[in-house]
């Protein structure tokens, strides 16, 4: 266990962290839908990932993570390569990033604060890997959204409203009289 952190600590930052990364999914979702198959082979140089590589590394990593945290064990971390087309990205993340979250809720706060090793590169208690687990997401995320326009898609609202999808001010709540 690491030092100073507490259970209570714990099952506070895994709320935080998986509330906030419920919200990421559905903005990755919208990035990995506006992939167009027909053009998902696009990488922006020879050294770069094609765009499905790149939505596929996106959609496993985030759900193997969740399931390393939740099996106490990173034992491998690669893409599945059977998924051929965006809305089939798209469903199979939505549905495993659900369970992976849902395992990851259940796990008690003596496993989250339990020290996990990272492929031998780095060890830290479990609840932490949701940070990695968000900043990775959303770095590769944002990779992907660059690829949008040169592959004639629409880049759709990330934080704030794009060219392709401007910010929409929502209607103020009525007030009781």
């Amino acid at each position: 266990m690491s030092q100073g952190l507490t259970p209570e600590f714990a099952l506070g930052y895994r709320a935080m962290m998986l509330d906030g990364i419920g919200r990421e999914v559905e903005i990755t979702k919208k990035v990995l839908a506006a992939v167009p198959d027909e053009k998902a082979d696009y990488r922006p140089d020879p050294h770069a990932r094609t765009a499905r590589e790149l939505a596929l590394h996106i959609a496993s990593v985030d759900v193997q993570f969740l399931d390393a945290i939740a099996d106490m064990n990173f034992n491998k971390m690669e893409g599945d390569q059977s998924i051929t087309t965006s809305a089939e990205t798209v469903a199979w993340y939505d549905e495993n990033m659900k369970r992976g979250i849902a395992r990851v809720q259940e796990m008690t706060a003596e496993k989250l604060m339990t020290p996990l090793n990272f492929l031998n590169i780095f060890t830290l208690p479990a609840v932490f890997y949701l940070g990695f687990l968000n900043n990775h997401s959303i770095h590769h995320r944002g990779e992907l959204a660059t690829y949008l326009r040169p592959m004639g898609s629409k880049v759709p609202s990330i934080y704030g409203g794009s060219h392709d999808e401007p910010f929409q001010m929502p209607e103020p709540a009525a007030t009781a009289a």
